[in-house]
């Protein structure tokens, strides 16, 4: 789908939307749970689709109504020779892999040939150190276990879905496991969403320092939840308000565990900022997928230095490369080194060729930022389906004129 975005200015209030990353968790726990949960004010985008399709896998039963998804399950099952396909949602693929492993049967994942593009080394690592069945095909991975408890080191640098996948799987083997998480530790976070979710559901953990010691043989309860609204989709609607918008979000709750919430302190950086200032400069470590906001920010406002930024690459597109091309056609150079990202400081112009999305709803969404300070065609735009189906038409809500293709 191509859009054309007309210069304009984004004024009024807007719902946030509901968080990924938590109803990924939620529907998981309460899949892997006996009985009936009810997980409530869900959107269902791609992402979150793959993962209702792989908890049935499972043997759980999800009916959606409305946007309230009932899950009726009796405790993971999985029958030998199943197929899951996860789409393009590398939280899917990472958080089932060690549930899927839990069961002496042979399983597949499949998915688009980019997720499989995603590092999976530290499962493949575990796989090979324990004997179980870890075998790359095309655009998939076959598995089979049974994975035992036992110690697990982890680094902590690559990813913390490696670290959240573990923690669902290792309550329900019948013996007591550990999670030696590596330092440094990033996007610690989302490990922590993870455990709140754990702990709704009734699994015990003990935390010391870097360590994680899970207690096995252990009963998932059903959950009845709301999905927390999103931080990190916000941070695009409220991106406006730094180029001259007037946009208030409301529903985001100000003592979430998300650390995507930390964009306000992004941002305040190029609110405080001058032109004789030095760009500020920005570590993305903890919240990666701030990222492309970020740089779009940086375009608009003089620039910035990015740091901590390696793992951008391993995105669902090489997400500093991906801004970079982009940034080019408004006129804006950028600098990649291997762990830090420079937008020089420019004047925008009007792109004098179409602006790619490169499958990354990331991406889409943070070139919406500049495109209506100049105007711009977008191809690809459809790849907001991924995380936030609707931001077209909310921008559009917001007096953002949106022209479709």
């Amino acid at each position: 789908m191509k859009i054309t975005i007309k210069p304009g200015t984004a004024f009024g209030r807007i719902k946030a939307h509901p968080s990924k990353s938590d109803a990924h968790r939620l529907i998981i726990a309460a899949a892997l749970s006996k009985g009936e949960s009810e997980i409530k004010e869900i959107e269902q985008s791609e992402d979150i689709k793959a993962t209702v399709n792989a908890v049935k896998q499972l043997g759980a039963s999800c009916v959606f109504n409305g946007n309230n998804l009932k899950i009726t399950a009796s405790g993971a099952r999985l029958s030998d020779g199943a197929v899951i396909d996860c789409n393009e949602s590398g939280s899917t693929l990472r958080f089932m892999i060690p549930i899927l492993l839990i069961f002496n049967k042979k399983a597949t994942l499949i998915g688009s040939p980019r997720l499989f593009e995603r590092p999976l080394g530290i499962y493949e690592k575990i796989c090979e150190k324990e004997n179980l069945t870890f075998q790359k095909i095309k655009n998939g991975i076959e598995l089979k276990g049974p994975l035992k408890g036992g110690r697990y080191e982890i680094n902590g640098d690559i990813s913390s879905q490696f670290i959240t996948g573990l923690l669902f799987a290792l309550p329900l083997l019948k013996t007591d496991s550990e999670i030696k998480i590596i330092p440094p530790v990033e996007s610690l976070p989302y490990i922590e969403i993870t455990l709140d979710v754990l702990k709704k559901a009734g699994i015990k953990v003990d935390l010391s320092e870097n360590n994680i010691y899970i207690y096995g043989n252990q009963l998932y309860s059903p959950l009845r939840e709301y999905v927390e609204k999103d931080w990190s989709n916000a941070a695009f609607l409220d991106a406006f308000n730094l180029i001259g918008g007037n946009v208030r979000i409301e529903g985001l709750n100000h003592l979430s565990k998300q650390g995507d919430k930390v964009y306000k302190e992004f941002f305040s950086l190029f609110r405080h900022s001058s032109p004789s200032q030095h760009p500020p400069e920005i570590n993305i470590a903890d919240a990666p997928d701030l990222a492309p906001v970020t740089m779009a920010l940086a375009a608009a406002k003089g620039g910035a230095v990015l740091t901590g930024t390696k793992r951008l690459k391993f995105k669902e597109s090489d997400r500093g490369a991906a801004m970079k091309e982009e940034l080019s056609k408004f006129g804006i150079e950028t600098e990649i080194e291997e762990n830090k990202i420079t937008v020089k400081k420019g004047i925008l112009h009007s792109p004098i060729s179409p602006l790619r999305s490169h499958n990354d709803h990331r991406i889409a969404m943070a070139l919406s930022i500049p495109a209506s300070i100049t105007g711009a065609t977008i191809e690809g735009a459809e790849a907001v389906r991924k995380s936030y189906p609707e931001y077209w038409k909310d921008i559009e809500k917001l007096g953002i004129e949106v022209i479709y293709e």
